[in-house]
């Protein structure tokens, strides 16, 4: 027979669990109240940050992707080259980047020239000194800064070497002409394949008008490019793979 002392002991023992879990509850659910209740600024700044997590997964994807197309370099497992591969060849690629010199900067000075074979290696990269006071180095664009000037060769050796690189060889440009006219050089007509000018290309992605070089290594490539600072190797590597893309339709238009 339990007497009335142990059964007001079991009571109070049972009094004292039930507040201890509803004290429990009234915790969890303030906990959870404060958590539905996030300030603004704090949702703003995780807003901020996934933004900035899937702008690196874009901008690593995009990374492979010119890496697998051979517009840049990887740090890890390359593998070397063969030797004839890295021949100068008979077609070169050549893209140059420019500074902006008088007032303004609105004239146009060169700066780098860079100049690829047929597989994308490098045959020529040179940083050149301009031969007017910069007054707006484009770093934005060009990618070119005050530093690099430090390596930077004289404009007259720049104009030498690529006159004897180029000679009785295929030049592969994007408006090419440009490029041209910035070194003082000419280059036989029948010798010039600008991507910018194949009538293929004018058509199909640009409805008869002249394409950018960006717009054409998205369209057949599959890769974004001059997205921030340019590079005039990784745009000589783009208009090699874009001759290629259509290397025969432009030597059937120059037979006929």
């Amino acid at each position: 027979m339990v007497s009335n002392w142990e059964r007001l002991q079991k009571k109070q023992v049972q009094n004292k669990q039930g507040k201890r879990v509803s004290s429990i509850k009234s915790s969890t659910s303030a906990v959870q109240t404060r958590k539905i209740r996030t300030p603004l600024s704090k949702l703003v700044e995780q807003d901020k940050q996934r933004k900035m997590e899937e702008a690196a997964l874009r901008f690593k994807d995009n990374q492979t992707n010119l890496e697998n197309a051979g517009l840049t370099s990887s740090t890890t497992n390359q593998t070397k080259p063969s030797p004839r591969k890295q021949e100068i060849g008979k077609y070169l690629a050549i893209d140059c980047e420019f500074v902006g010199v008088g007032p303004g900067g609105e004239q146009s000075e060169l700066a780098r020239v860079s100049i690829v074979n047929f597989h994308g290696h490098i045959i020529y990269d040179e940083f050149v000194k301009p031969r007017e006071r910069v007054t707006d180095w484009r770093t934005f664009v060009s990618g070119i800064r005050p530093s690099d000037m430090h390596k930077a060769i004289p404009f007259k050796q720049a104009q030498n070497d690529v006159a004897k690189i180029s000679k009785d060889r295929i030049l592969v440009g994007h408006a090419v002409h440009h490029d041209l006219e910035a070194l003082y050089l000419t280059h036989p007509k029948r010798d010039i394949r600008d991507t910018s000018m194949h009538l293929p290309f004018k058509q199909k992605y640009s409805r008869g008008k002249t394409p950018s070089l960006k717009k054409l290594a998205l369209e057949i490539l599959g890769l974004d490019i001059q997205s921030g600072e340019h590079s005039s190797v990784e745009d000589a590597r783009a208009t090699m793979l874009i001759f290629k893309s259509d290397k025969k339709g432009f030597e059937d238009r120059l037979r006929h």
